[in-house]
């Protein structure tokens, strides 16, 4: 695996936002049509009432060259109600086009006390094209459960044959508050799989990808193609502890590749790119998502400060 690094395509500082929304274009994801690719991303309404954030999904329109054609000027999804998964906030949303629908699988945020978040997987569809989206229920359809007892999320889809096939996170354990830090989540890469794509049956706590820097690194995002009979997986990852503002600490990007979607064999030094000595993302690269358009393959993915200041692209090598 090899990209060409095409630069930052989206600044969301430069552009007017939905409900507000100033800064992050977090996890960029696609619906790809016949001549242009829709990304949706996850952006920022800074709450007057608390001083934190909650986060909304919006996209933009790019033409075949990546040109920008339009950003979403109303809502594409709502928030939850008071007390549901998603009350926070959504980040990410990942969207599928199958059997004649449009659905979405997305990550809900609801805050705690004792430790900072909670997040469950939830499931909409849109009659729009995918301009918006209705909830399927107002509660998810992936949470905590006996082996996984928080955080579950990043759920990431796709359907090979007749199987529909998640990728997504699941928390191992919130490490107690150190001395300059709040507490910190650790989790994995899993694996669920469903006939419906609402009803799922998880390889419950079972994680599919190896550690590459102990047993507390991070893992996120998964995201996989099938390029020829090989199945390829990019995801992020880094240090549970002090990732924010030490650059060797924060999210890096990993590989995997499987040739039966059970086995998964993570293969970093393969991974194809890597930070650029300078500029977005000289310090952090995160949050993939590939697709495919015009029998190309493309990787979109955030840099410094967690897609604060955007995405960029990368094409891979023919």
């Amino acid at each position: 695996m090899k990209w060409i690094k095409k630069g930052k395509i989206f600044d969301p500082t430069e552009h007017q936002l939905i409900n507000g929304c100033l800064e992050f274009a977090q996890s960029p994801q696609t619906l790809v049509f016949d001549d242009f690719i829709r990304v949706y991303f996850s952006t920022r309404q800074k709450d007057l009432n608390t001083g934190k954030y909650l986060s909304h999904i919006a996209y933009v329109d790019f033409d075949q060259h990546f040109n920008i054609l339009q950003i979403s000027q109303k809502e594409v999804i709502s928030l939850g109600e008071l007390g549901c998964f998603d009350e926070h906030g959504i980040f990410p949303i990942n969207v599928l086009r199958a059997d004649d629908k449009i659905m979405a699988f997305t990550c809900g945020w609801s805050r705690r006390v004792s430790v900072s978040v909670e997040t469950s997987i939830g499931l909409a569809f849109s009659d729009d094209n995918g301009e918006t989206f209705s909830k399927y229920g107002t509660g998810p359809i992936l949470s905590s459960s006996l082996q996984e007892p928080v955080l579950v999320g990043d759920g990431f889809v796709q359907k090979f044959g007749d199987t529909f096939h998640m990728w997504y996170i699941f928390g191992t354990k919130w490490m107690p508050q150190q001395e300059n830090e709040p507490p910190a989540r650790v989790y994995k890469i899993g694996h669920a799989a469903s006939n419906d794509a609402i009803h799922w049956i998880k390889d419950e706590g079972i994680p599919i990808i190896a550690d590459e820097i102990g047993p507390d690194e991070c893992q996120a995002l998964p995201t996989v193609v099938k390029i020829n009979d090989r199945y390829h997986m990019y995801f992020c990852y880094r240090h549970s502890t002090d990732f924010r503002s030490n650059a060797n600490r924060g999210y890096r990007i990993g590989y995997a590749f499987s040739d039966d979607l059970s086995t998964w064999k993570r293969d970093d030094e393969n991974v194809g790119i890597s930070l650029s000595k300078e500029g977005w993302d000289s310090e952090m690269m995160c949050y993939p998502h590939l697709f495919q358009f015009k029998e190309r393959t493309y990787l979109l993915y955030n840099g410094n400060q967690f897609g604060r200041l955007g995405f960029g692209l990368a094409v891979l090598e023919e």
